[in-house]
């Protein structure tokens, strides 16, 4: 897959009153290999993508995406070493390693890596939103499956979290390609805000394990597009960005720049 790639050197992680630089090439290295990774699934002889399922999958590729980045950016990041911690990715530059040290002997605790007062990055993966089975099946159309591509009926995407505080966000919308799931656009934006998050909603009373969540806003996703890292060099996802965010950004890129190939 071919991608369109943002030229930026550096990201910016902000903590507290201070912001710190990383290179962004980081990132697209760390699709290069992620797709390198997907590819390896088809040795399994199992279809371990049909075995996850949709939501189990979407977290998978935000784990397995964030695993890459730290393997990529050396001595970096740190992954959280609490399941329910923020942000996933912990900053090890001199400050944050100055919050780690003294945590050594603490890592099974939620409470000093939710957040970490080091800061670092959060990760959360979206295959977008199309029509129920019933709205398709009025048009003649059935919900595509795991392994069916679904920019061709794709309405809408967003990211959720379990707090409005989320910043310094990487978003991944991921898709089906040749039966496989792929990142088809990344963005990166430490420009977040608790307006760019919706209400928490809570689970109702008997509704099951579904935990509180907050939905990012359209003003949010807009954030997160106009910080856009790389998204396939698709017309159909060009398309599909640019419209549901109400611009040209990158449809105005790639006439001015070359695509990129990203594995």
């Amino acid at each position: 897959m071919n991608y369109l790639v943002r030229n930026r050197d550096v990201l910016v992680i902000h903590r507290n009153d201070a912001s710190v630089e990383i290179p962004a090439v980081v990132f697209t290295r760390a699709c290069e290999e992620f797709n390198a990774l997907i590819d390896k699934f088809e040795d399994f002889g199992v279809d371990v993508f049909s075995l996850l399922g949709m939501r189990n999958l979407s977290a998978f590729i935000g784990e397995l995406f964030g695993a890459v980045v730290i393997k990529q950016a050396g001595d970096l990041f740190q992954k959280n070493p609490h399941q329910d911690g923020y942000p996933d990715l912990l900053l090890m530059d001199p400050v944050g390693l100055a919050h780690w040290q003294p945590l050594l002997n603490r890592l099974k605790e939620k409470e000093p890596f939710s957040p970490f007062a080091g800061g670092g990055i959060e990760i959360k993966a979206t295959c977008g939103s199309v029509p129920t089975p019933k709205q398709l099946e009025r048009s003649g159309q059935t919900k595509p499956g795991i392994g069916d591509g679904r920019i061709d009926m794709m309405r809408g995407y967003d990211w959720k979290a379990h707090h409005r505080e989320t910043n310094n966000l990487l978003g991944l919308f991921w898709d089906f390609a040749d039966g496989k799931p792929r990142i088809v656009g990344c963005f990166y934006s430490p420009r977040l805000t608790v307006e760019d998050w919706g209400k928490i909603i809570h689970p109702r009373e008997g509704g099951g394990r579904t935990t509180s969540v907050s939905i990012m806003t359209r003003d949010g996703v807009r954030k997160m597009y106009e910080d856009w890292l790389f998204v396939a060099d698709d017309v159909r996802y060009i398309r599909f960005l640019d419209r549901f965010n109400g611009g040209t950004l990158l449809r105005d890129y790639q006439r001015a720049n070359s695509a990129v190939p990203r594995g």
